[in-house]
């Protein structure tokens, strides 16, 4: 075993890591998070969203949905070079899913979403008038990134059975 087959094992551990990490944490606001904000009356809804919205953007979640961005970009150049290894097309397939169906998804509608609702002033009838739409797109775009984070985990797991016969 070559150390850079041992490094593209470990990269690929780590995506698939990250990639578990952010789909638990879409699962949660597609399953329980949003539904509850939904029922509560729409200036405490929109509060706590905002709050929210502000507090995701740390140091440990930037860290993690960054890094593993990174990891499945370094996949996909991996897997794109070396299409005729064992597990490449699981990884390309694993990379793409997770910068296209997070990363994008996240900064193309999950994003200007919450930054026009963070404009708002919460007790607004402006802002209740927006808070139904928000939640229903801003939910419909979460299930997306929630399934490519699964899909990609599960690539990742089969690209990691597949590179096994690698290292």
């Amino acid at each position: 075993m070559s150390f850079l087959d041992l490094l593209l094992y470990l990269v690929t551990l780590f995506a698939a890591l990250g990639c578990g990490l952010m789909a638990g944490l879409f699962y949660a606001f597609s399953n329980f998070v949003m539904k509850a904000l939904a029922q509560i009356p729409a200036p405490s809804g929109i509060a706590a969203m905002q709050a929210i919205n502000v507090t995701v953007l740390n140091p440990m979640f930037l860290a993690i949905f960054l890094s593993t961005a990174a990891a499945c970009g370094i996949l996909v150049i991996y897997a794109l070079i070396s299409l005729q290894n064992p597990g490449s097309y699981f990884l390309l397939a694993a990379g793409l899913l997770y910068l296209v169906g997070n990363v994008v998804v996240t900064m193309a509608f999950n994003v200007p979403r919450n930054n026009a609702l963070a404009k708002l002033d919460a007790s607004s009838s402006e802002a209740a008038g927006f808070w139904g739409d928000y939640v229903v797109t801003w939910t419909r775009w979460n299930h997306v990134r929630t399934v490519t984070a699964v899909a990609a985990l599960v690539l990742l797991i089969v690209g990691l059975w597949r590179l096994k016969a690698m290292v």
